[in-house]
């Protein structure tokens, strides 16, 4: 069995995401390793400097407020479960936000779930289960529910 001290574990919320909690949350606690339950999110740029839009603040703030319950559900569970944890909350593209995470907190293994799309979804919308394998320098375990 390998020793974890810390596990990141990405979260949107998603039940593919619980899954991946799930699964994190029963290797911290054969470790005793503590969890740090990570979402990041942007709204989309793309809008705003084609067209000039600006989204207003109290949209951020929605999101912000929204995205902040929602970790702390998954922080509570967490805590429910006897392990030890904590939340980050980040303006970024997911892939990127995950390996910085990781790399700043000295992360021993990632666990994240996966919606396994393939084809052209996955052209489209990419994999951020995939961009994270390539980017990160721990060990990433993926993982998809059923």
């Amino acid at each position: 069995m390998a020793h974890f001290r810390r596990i990141l574990v990405p979260v949107d919320f998603s039940k593919h995401a619980d899954a991946a909690l799930d699964l994190a949350i029963e290797l911290a606690k054969e470790s005793g390793a503590e969890i740090h339950l990570v979402h990041a999110y942007e709204l989309p740029s793309s809008v705003t400097l084609a067209y000039g839009v600006a989204i207003p603040q109290s949209v951020w703030d929605g999101v912000q407020e929204a995205a902040t319950a929602k970790l702390n559900e998954a922080l509570a569970r967490t805590k429910a479960a006897g392990v030890v944890g904590t939340t980050h909350l980040l303006t970024a593209p997911a892939a990127d936000a995950i390996a910085e995470t990781a790399a700043a907190h000295a992360v021993d293994l990632i666990v994240m779930g996966t919606r396994g799309r393939s084809g052209i979804t996955r052209m489209f919308l990419g994999s951020v289960a995939e961009r994270v394998l390539r980017r990160a320098l721990q060990p990433v375990f993926v993982t998809q529910p059923g």
